[in-house]
């Protein structure tokens, strides 16, 4: 096709001031847009939040029904192997036919339960293996905590996230079972994309309230340590480089302290804190050769102060 890219939006923050913003015909301002696996990220906020009010506890063993016969070498597994996608859960994400990511997307009922049936393939600890499953998991362990205080699941993720950052386009799509598809089904318009990285880029701060725990962006943001190239943290994507070979990363062009939520078809939330910059991509990019983070990045960065 003439314009492989299909680039739907673009938003950049500069320093807490939106500074350029384009849309493609038909999409706009008021266009929610689908996030992906961008919506991981989200469900790493989710959980922060829960972490924050003593709900949820990153180094304990999670409560998860499929897991919990005696004997069963999962019963160990943790929220943080979780969030790190260290769990060593067996889980194919290639979308082709009757592979785990579809099966789970396109015939399951109950995503996280499609997920937690899979057997280990690692010790914890042991594998890094991106995951829509592990995502679906930790969902539904998040859906579950919200559930012993709170009626509604989806306004306690309104009323306690998102309108707190001013998101208020934003929703997740459930599964057929009822809970939050935190894997892939957020929605919101990138300007409100763009409110959530600058939520990361103020530290979990907005307006002078702390909405993460302290210190959760530090933990998000830390290589997880199986990942060969420093490349993820805790449901987000990094920058950060091979242990030992910092210039061996995801975007050599580009800071090693950036860190992105990322989606199918190039979607991204990028935060390059020693820039100040937030910048923001949508699109329907099927050829992943017409898309290059770094060069994005790096010529949106050539624009602003050094």
């Amino acid at each position: 096709p003439q314009h492989p890219r299909k680039t739907r939006a673009v938003v950049a923050v500069y320093d807490g001031k939106l500074i350029a913003e384009r849309y493609a015909p038909g999409f706009g301002l008021n266009t929610p847009q689908l996030g992906w696996s961008m919506s991981k990220s989200v469900t790493n906020a989710l959980v922060g939040v829960l972490v924050k009010k003593g709900k949820l506890q990153l180094n304990r063993p999670v409560p998860v029904p499929e897991w919990q016969q005696e004997g069963d070498p999962r019963r160990s597994i943790t929220l943080d192997q979780l969030m790190r996608m260290s769990a060593g859960l067996e889980f194919s994400e290639v979308y082709a036919p009757f592979s785990d990511a579809v099966s789970m997307f396109y015939n399951s009922y109950d995503f996280a339960a499609y997920a937690a049936l899979k057997p280990l393939e690692a010790a914890p600890d042991t594998k890094w293996n991106y995951s829509s499953g592990t995502a679906n998991i930790i969902a539904r362990i998040v859906r579950q905590t919200i559930e012993k205080d709170y009626a509604n699941v989806y306004e306690f993720i309104f009323s306690e996230f998102f309108a707190r950052i001013g998101m208020i386009s934003a929703l997740i799509e459930p599964d057929p079972s009822g809970t939050f598809a935190g894997s892939s089904y957020a929605f919101a318009t990138p300007r409100d994309w763009a409110r959530f990285g600058l939520l990361y880029l103020q530290d979990g701060i907005w307006n002078g309230e702390r909405i993460l725990p302290e210190g959760w962006v530090k933990y998000t943001t830390t290589p997880t340590p199986q990942a060969p190239k420093g490349e993820y943290g805790a449901l987000f994507w990094l920058n950060a480089g091979a242990p030992g070979n910092p210039s061996d990363r995801l975007m050599p062009s580009v800071p090693r302290d950036a860190f992105y939520a990322r989606g199918f078809q190039e979607q991204r939330v990028f935060v390059v804190p020693s820039r100040k910059l937030v910048l923001v991509r949508f699109g329907a990019t099927s050829d992943k050769s017409a898309w290059s983070d770094d060069a994005f990045v790096a010529d949106v960065l050539t624009a602003l102060p050094p």
